[in-house]
């Protein structure tokens, strides 16, 4: 009864994204709405792209695992990430009128380095499409008593969202997300209510999480593993800010102003609201510890959605998980455009190909199919959980796209030279670290980040005279 109505409720989401993909006549339209959407509609996107399955099935089951010390990199560093775009790079960007954040590269230095980064962010994204992917199929699993395996679930998975996110682009995504940011606060918040009244109220869960040493923040400062806490969290907060999709909801803003605040406000709010997935989860604990205990030595992921099955109304079932399909669809259909319009824009058009506004759309289209086939196929083929595949898309961004995109905004000296000796720098240094898999206290990224930064510096100094042509 509840994969029925969450079905239904998939077709209704995929018709009003058709209703309002009558809105797209232009290029303009289908990549950034034509920079007409109002605070509220980018302040849901923002909030409900970034609160994807992570947050809800990856980042709970971290925190069962390991409490809040897990979680350096989402929701910390993910809410820090969306906090400091707003307030530092929104406004510089949006000035720019960029199509994409490939465009920056190619306009502040040469078409060479607009290649390569934009190679770098679509690489990123697989690892962040991928979890959202595994994420719906495993709910479909769920639901289905495993009359649906994991497979067949990420293969359905795909095909919904390439769905709607093919024929109307950001009109789609923007309306279509507004509707999924109402119904993830709701559900969750009901979702709360019910399952920590079961387990003698939310002070009583929280008290039991402090005891059981779930809430301690920080590790040791003098330790090893603060250290890595510390890379978790900056591979997230600023790995992720050289990344198409939350400069996409952005640009799409009516204003500088408007895309600066709804931007700063969304990572706020998704840092308050992101509590709600681990108090749920833990509440599993207290409900019952012997199935919960169960669950964790199969898979953690498991536990949240199997409290919800097993002891809550069939009302709140179909609230929950449609809450969780309004996730995972919000954040899987607009991290799937980005770097489909990053291809189009910035790569196909890079080896001489011009394409005019209606070939751009036809050709990101493709695209997309293209891009959610590759996704799909590692899927399937990966073995890491939904928290690791997020961590892991962004340490390529920070090693090699973090460095030239600051230095490109707020350094008047940066010049190619500089961008391409810290790219070449920071990818080579955390590649070979990545592939010696030596025992390091600092983590390849880091060192990526550090030699990316040494690489901009001399670069731009030393021999500013030999930057290649744009």
């Amino acid at each position: 009864m509840v994969l029925k109505f969450i079905f239904l409720y998939i077709l209704v989401s995929i018709l009003l994204g058709l209703y309002f993909s009558k809105r797209t006549k232009t290029a303009d339209d289908f990549i950034r709405a034509g920079r007409n959407l109002p605070f509220f509609i980018i302040f849901a996107m923002v909030f409900a792209t970034w609160f994807g399955a992570e947050t809800v099935l990856g980042i709970s089951a971290t925190f069962l695992e390991e409490g809040l010390i897990g979680l350096a990199s989402d929701p910390f560093g993910a809410a820090a990430c969306l906090i400091i775009f707003g307030l530092f790079f929104a406004k510089k960007l949006y000035s720019m009128n960029l199509l994409t954040l490939g465009d920056f590269f190619r306009k502040k230095y040469n078409r060479h380095i607009e290649l390569i980064i934009s190679v770098l962010i679509i690489i990123s994204y697989l690892g962040w499409i991928s979890a959202q992917i595994t994420a719906l199929g495993l709910v479909f699993s769920v639901l289905s008593n495993d009359g649906i395996s994991n497979n067949n679930g990420i293969l359905l998975s795909a095909t919904i969202v390439l769905g709607y996110t093919v024929v109307g682009g950001m009109w789609s995504i923007a309306v279509t997300t507004f509707l999924q940011m109402v119904v993830i606060v709701i559900g969750l918040t009901f979702a709360l209510a019910e399952t920590t009244s079961l387990a003698g109220g939310i002070a009583s869960v929280i008290s039991r999480a402090n005891i059981d040493g779930k809430l301690l923040f920080l590790p040791a400062i003098d330790s090893f593993e603060f250290l890595f806490w510390i890379a978790a969290f900056l591979t997230m907060a600023l790995g992720s800010i050289p990344q198409q999709d939350v400069f996409q909801r952005a640009n799409a803003a009516q204003s500088a102003g408007i895309a600066s605040i709804a931007t700063t406000f969304g990572g706020l709010f998704y840092l308050i609201f992101a509590s709600v997935p681990l108090v749920l989860a833990y509440t599993a604990f207290i409900i019952d510890p012997t199935e919960t205990s169960k669950l964790m030595e199969i898979d953690s992921q498991l536990v949240l959605p199997n409290l919800i099955l097993n002891h809550t109304s069939i009302w709140l079932q179909i609230i929950f998980f449609g809450s969780l399909i309004s996730v995972i669809l919000s954040t899987a259909s607009g991290t799937l455009l980005a770097p489909s319009v990053l291809f189009t824009q910035n790569v196909i058009q890079y080896f001489g190909k011009k394409l005019e506004k209606n070939q751009l759309v036809l050709a990101t289209r493709l695209t997309l199919f293209v891009f959610i086939t590759i996704v799909c196929l590692y899927s399937i083929s990966s073995n890491d959980t939904i928290h690791t595949m997020v961590e892991n898309a962004y340490r390529v961004t920070l090693a090699g796209a973090f460095v030239p995109l600051v230095a490109g905004l707020f350094w008047k000296r940066a010049n190619s030279s500089g961008a391409m000796l810290a790219i070449l720098l920071g990818i080579t240094s955390w590649l070979a670290l990545e592939i010696l898999e030596l025992d390091l206290p600092i983590e390849p990224q880091i060192i990526g980040l550090l030699f990316s930064i040494i690489g901009m510096v001399l670069g731009s100094l030393s021999i500013p005279k030999l930057g290649l042509k744009r």
